[in-house]
Formats: C-alpha cells, sequence, structure tokens
C-alpha cells in the first residue's frame, strides 16, 4: 500500500506545447521562394547546344587585296562554275607591303587599303583560301566598307593579313595587271581595270 502512495505522489508530466500558429514563419524568405518558384525559373541549358568548332575557317564577307581580286582566279580556288561577283570597298588601319611577287596585308593606324569583297557561303570554301594563302597569312576579322551604291554600306569580315617575317617585306605597289601577265593570263590581265580590278 506504501508503495502505491508514493507513485500516486508525482505529479502527471506537463502536456506537450501547443504547435506555432504559422511553421513557415521559421522558414527563410529565400527557401520559401525557391519551393514556390515555376520550374523554368532556374537556368536550364538547351538540349542540344550547338557544336561551335572554333579552329573552321570563317565565313562572311571576305576583302581581297591581292591575287584573289582577279574574279577568274578566285573561281579557280574555289572550284566555281562560273566567276563570282565582287564588290568594292576599302578597309582602314592596314596597309600593303610587298613579300617577294605578293602583297603583305600589315597594321598600320590610318593608313587605307582598297580591294574587293567576296562572300563566301561554307567553311570548305574557307579553308580552300586558307590553302592557297598558305601559313604566310591568316584569316584576321575587319571591319569593311563598301564604296558601290549596294547595301550593306559597311560589315565585319575577314581578311588574309600576313604572318610570316616582317623583316622581309618591301615597300612597293603591287599590280594585279602584271602579276597576271608573269603568271601568263593574259586575257585576264587585259581586262584589268583602272581601279586594279578584273571586268
Amino acid at each position: 500500500m506504501a508503495s502505491q502512495a508514493k507513485e500516486n505522489s508525482y505529479p502527471p508530466p506537463p502536456p506537450s506545447p501547443p504547435p506555432p500558429e504559422n511553421l513557415k514563419s521559421k522558414i527563410s524568405p529565400y527557401v520559401l521562394k525557391l519551393r514556390n518558384a515555376p520550374p523554368d525559373y532556374f537556368y536550364q541549358a538547351p538540349i542540344n547546344s550547338p557544336f561551335v568548332d572554333l579552329l573552321a575557317a570563317p565565313t562572311g564577307p571576305y576583302f581581297f587585296y591581292g591575287t584573289l581580286v582577279d574574279p577568274s582566279m578566285l573561281a579557280e580556288v574555289l572550284g566555281l562554275d562560273e566567276k563570282p561577283k565582287l564588290r568594292p570597298a576599302y578597309i582602314l588601319g592596314y596597309d600593303c607591303k610587298m613579300w617577294g611577287q605578293y602583297p603583305a596585308l600589315v597594321d598600320a593606324p590610318g593608313s587605307v587599303v582598297h580591294g574587293f569583297v567576296y562572300h563566301v557561303r561554307t567553311v570548305e570554301s574557307g579553308e580552300k583560301l586558307a590553302m592557297y594563302e598558305t601559313n604566310n597569312y591568316h584569316a584576321e576579322p575587319c571591319l569593311i566598307r563598301f564604296t558601290d551604291d549596294q547595301r550593306p554600306k559597311e560589315d565585319i569580315g575577314h581578311t588574309f593579313k600576313f604572318a610570316g617575317n616582317v623583316n622581309d617585306l618591301s615597300d612597293g605597289n603591287f599590280s594585279l595587271e602584271l602579276w597576271l601577265r608573269r603568271m601568263g593570263r593574259q586575257t585576264e590581265a587585259d581586262k584589268v581595270d583602272s581601279t586594279g580590278g578584273s571586268q
């Protein structure tokens, strides 16, 4: 009986605390925002991201200032069925020196080089041009300004800049007509007009 009395003398345990009125009040507002965000809230990479070969020959407008100003020569290099149409243009910040019998484009702030532009549509054509120009010339981006009445009046394109030893260059002017005659291309040489391009 005494042991029963001892058991009854302990008070009952206190009741558990009531739940807070708003459980969300203890959660970070940032976490709540993330939980309620729509599925497209986070960055999602494209399913098929396009492959870009950074070493591939560029396409688009190419500015020519030497032997490729002749449409028949350009057609041969690219394997075209007919002579391409070229647009007259110029680029700023370059000058032409001579590397033997070939012109060599070099940096020259304030100088202007006149030439012609052809729009290269395929990487394969760009590679053919690079092969023709050899490792002594590299395609470099440039701002092209056209001198005809067509649009656009200017465009970002590429030109082949000399990449060899600048000590091998000399002053002088490239003559397309003279070069064509040296190569035995008399018919094309007869078509060279006063602007330096072939008709």
